[in-house]
């Protein structure tokens, strides 16, 4: 066995084991968010709240607790959060927004939610008004590749498709 076959099988086993602990690490970690999707849907509760303002930043000055920032993983801890300043009641409280609503939702306005602990979930009503959609911004890099290819495809179709007739024009002539 030639040494380039050694080291390609070797190369060949060790991304088998990369693979099968990728796929173990993810099953559990998929366990693990359903568990917290539960605990979150048992705690939901609607809250009625005014929006102060909204902003992304990251976690050690979004102003949450210390010990919710203690509480995340290192990697997250740079990341940038949707963090809401709202008045519930009569306190001023710092929440984490879901990325699917934090574009929905009015500065300076007041809110019907859905929260658990200090994260929104989603948004019931908006009072004097109503939830308005995202504007759909530019398109992602994926996307516009998909529609170009999409767009190339259609072309080559419609010359192969042209071709094909002349193929069988010209055979109809002879």
């Amino acid at each position: 066995m030639s040494t380039f076959l050694k080291v390609l099988l070797i190369i060949l086993i060790i991304l088998v084991v990369a693979l099968v602990v990728l796929y173990i690490a993810g099953r559990r970690l998929q366990k693990k968010q359903a568990a917290s999707q539960e605990q979150m849907e048992a705690a939901k509760q609607t809250v009625s709240m005014l929006i102060i303002d909204k902003k992304m930043m990251p976690l050690k000055e979004s102003g949450l607790p210390q010990m919710v920032i203690d509480q995340t993983p290192k990697m997250m801890r740079r990341s940038k959060l949707p963090i809401v300043k709202a008045k519930v009641g009569a306190r001023v409280m710092t929440l984490v927004a879901d990325n699917k609503i934090f574009d929905q939702i009015p500065v300076k306005r007041e809110i019907k939610a859905v929260v658990s602990g200090i994260y929104i979930m989603e948004i019931k009503s908006v009072r004097g008004g109503t939830i308005e959609k995202p504007v759909n911004k530019k398109p992602k890099l994926r996307d516009r590749l998909a529609s170009f290819v999409n767009r190339k495809q259609k072309e080559l179709d419609a010359e192969e498709k042209a071709l094909k007739s002349q193929k069988a024009q010209k055979k109809a002539k002879k």
